[in-house]
């Protein structure tokens, strides 16, 4: 069954960058993935959306983007509907950084350009620099013009993720809505990554859908889902710190790192 869309209004600026959910529903055919839910993100913030597959996460973000239209409720941004801005106003408002990014059959530095095509070059070389990007453009003769996918050219899910943040740094949107990786990078990804995440989400307002428990303790505050409901909301010490869900997430993650370790 297709979801019917957002119809669009005409505003085209925002008073602030605050994300408000007030009493939302939504489902898919026959199926409902959030019932009457009712949250606030203040603007300039970090969250991080925890929980099983299938517990609202993905619909949150799709919902917060105007790609469907909800069945009641409201969502708005800056204290007014999403519906009430114009398409252009909402795209230009938020960047996507999903897990599997498409990269395109062209140079590193228009994979990137794509997010601002008026971009100066030194502006996109800025980006994959706060991106983390030099070691791997170093690895090419070419550097930044290393066209992806030509002959000898493999980059790992890391690598594209960290491509897929310098596109969002330099779109420079106020609101980043990061779909993270779920395969487990190494330890030197990893580095790279959390260094990226954080030039990225300075002065915006950040919603992360956590796959990889490790990447969201420097959060300002976490939300946990089950059946399309919060459960718990903290930062990660005082979740921690509780017999929660979001406490049983983090031991299951950690005792599955040690296994890949014992391997």
């Amino acid at each position: 069954m297709q979801q019917d869309k957002l119809e669009f209004g005409t505003l085209e600026k925002f008073e602030n960058y605050e994300i408000e959910f007030d009493n939302v529903s939504f489902g898919y055919k026959d199926e409902m993935i959030l019932e009457n839910l009712s949250f606030k993100l203040e603007a300039n913030k970090s969250y991080a959306l925890v929980g099983a597959s299938g517990s609202g996460k993905s619909t949150i973000a799709k919902l917060i983007s105007g790609f469907y239209k909800i069945h009641s409720g409201a969502i708005k941004i800056g204290g007014k509907s999403i519906s009430d801005y114009s398409e252009d106003a909402i795209t230009r408002s938020i960047a996507f950084v999903f897990q599997d990014s498409k990269l395109f059959k062209t140079s590193i530095f228009e994979n990137v350009q794509i997010a601002n095509p008026n971009a100066r070059k030194e502006q996109v070389l800025k980006a994959l620099h706060l991106a983390g990007c030099d070691e791997l453009l170093a690895k090419f003769p070419l550097k930044d013009q290393t066209v992806i996918g030509s002959k000898g050219v493999f980059l790992s899910g890391g690598e594209k993720q960290r491509i897929a943040i310098a596109r969002a740094i330099l779109k420079d949107a106020n609101i980043i809505i990061m779909d993270e990786a779920s395969a487990a990078v190494d330890p030197e990804n990893e580095h790279e990554l959390q260094k990226a995440f954080k030039n990225l989400i300075k002065g915006k307002t950040v919603i992360m859908i956590a796959h990889r428990l490790s990447s969201i303790r420097a959060v300002d505050e976490v939300l946990v889902m089950e059946k399309g409901k919060i459960i718990e909301r903290g930062n990660d010490a005082e979740l921690m710190k509780e017999d929660s869900k979001y406490k049983y997430f983090q031991d299951l993650y950690a005792k599955a790192n040690d296994w890949r370790v014992r391997i």
